[in-house]
């Protein structure tokens, strides 16, 4: 049954090394499919460790948040292309979205649109100078991706249903800071549980803590993905 659900899971790998995760893909074999790298295992190995995953068929998010002048923008990103991972995140500035579109041509490589980061609220928004509360500067930014042709948004849950009426059924909408019930928030501020998520209009959900302090990850893993499945 959750087997419907396995390609729509991503297991952040927010751990130390690279031995760590090692461990954590075989804990969780082929129950998942999906991985996230982001900074922390990047820089102990990650990008050698994202071709070792997709040599095993697994598919891999590369969670950089790239943001520069267009040329490095698209120099990084054609490289990038070259990894063949499935997913690259950009924040979502109209003039590097466009940038990272022009690079990523033709390559099936799907670009997320970041707008506003999940552990943010709008005293966070305010205390870096945005007028827009979090939802609005949200929604503001799904429209430039789409317009920028951007293959899919990266937002809280929260938002789902209202960004779905702004990027349509066919981008990618993929939602950090989901929280199974009970879960500790973390330092994550706008959450939803999976099932919550599905039925906001979620097309994938990024789970990382949940799973890996998890006593069992496996049987984490299943119950989250067997909630998505509910939904």
């Amino acid at each position: 049954m959750a087997s419907v659900m396995r390609d729509r899971l991503i297991v952040g790998l927010d751990v130390a090394d690279i031995r760590q995760a090692e461990k954590l893909v075989n804990q969780l074999g082929d129950t998942i499919s999906f991985y996230k790298i982001g900074y922390q295992l990047l820089f102990a190995g990650g990008l050698e460790f994202a071709r070792e995953l997709k040599a095993a068929n697994k598919k891999v998010f590369l969670d950089m948040k790239l943001l520069d002048i267009d040329n490095t923008i698209a120099s990084a990103v054609e490289n990038i292309v070259k990894l063949g991972v499935d997913m690259l995140t950009i924040h979502a500035y109209p003039k590097a979205m466009r940038a990272a579109v022009a690079a990523a041509g033709q390559s099936n490589l799907c670009l997320l649109g970041v707008t506003v980061l999940t552990s943010m609220d709008d005293a966070d928004l305010k205390a870096a100078g945005y007028s827009d509360n979090a939802e609005t500067l949200v929604l503001k930014r799904a429209k430039d991706a789409r317009l920028a042709g951007m293959g899919g948004i990266v937002a809280s849950a929260a938002e789902a249903r209202k960004l779905r009426a702004i990027i349509g059924p066919d981008m990618a909408l993929v939602t950090p800071g989901i929280r199974p019930k009970g879960a500790d928030k973390g330092d994550q501020k706008r959450v939803m549980s999976p099932m919550d998520a599905i039925r906001a209009g979620a097309s994938h959900l990024v789970v990382a803590r949940p799973i890996i302090k998890a006593d069992n990850p496996l049987e984490a893993a299943r119950n989250i993905l067997k909630e998505m499945e509910e939904a």
